[in-house]
């Protein structure tokens, strides 16, 4: 088991998701800008922010709350799932979200590139890799940013992106 501790960027900490932040990911999650490229549907309810928080709980992966370091606000999340072996390769997806409010600030860059650097360093990842809804401009961007590798082909009418450890 992984030890997921609370990470800090210039501008944001990211501390992992506690069923205590249920009404904060409701809000969050309820929102059909936030949800729109992903494979869940807006929150209804705080029950359903509470299992999302459960799954990530449980998961092997991670989920991380980015909070802005000066006012302390919920931005969005991101986090590690689907971590598995592949040989002698140890690959984790990345997943990421943020509040339209801040939309091209720069933000979900160094949250990630912040996740790179524990991926590779701390959880001794080989691979992260990632995919994207084809109409998800802003992720796609991001990805290439962030010199991710993008596959030719679309897998389950996702675009696939990866990124090696440099040695």
């Amino acid at each position: 088991m992984i030890d997921y501790p609370a990470l800090e960027t210039d501008r944001m900490q990211l501390r992992l998701l506690e069923l205590e932040q249920a009404e904060e990911v409701f809000t969050h999650f309820s929102d059909e800008e936030v949800t729109r490229f992903m494979d869940i549907e807006p929150c209804k309810d705080i029950r359903e922010a509470e299992e999302l928080i459960r799954y990530h709980l449980d998961d092997e992966g991670c989920r991380w709350g980015m909070y802005d370091r000066t006012s302390n606000q919920f931005l969005g999340t991101c986090g590690f799932h689907y971590i598995r072996r592949r040989e002698d390769e140890l690959i984790a997806e990345v997943g990421f979200d943020l509040g339209k409010a801040h939309w091209g600030k720069g933000l979900m860059r160094e949250a990630i590139e912040k996740l790179i650097e524990f991926g590779f360093h701390e959880m001794g990842l080989s691979t992260i890799d990632a995919t994207v809804e084809p109409h998800n401009q802003r992720s796609l961007q991001l990805m290439k940013r962030l010199g991710f590798t993008q596959e030719e082909e679309l897998h389950e009418g996702l675009v696939y992106f990866y990124l090696k450890k440099r040695s």
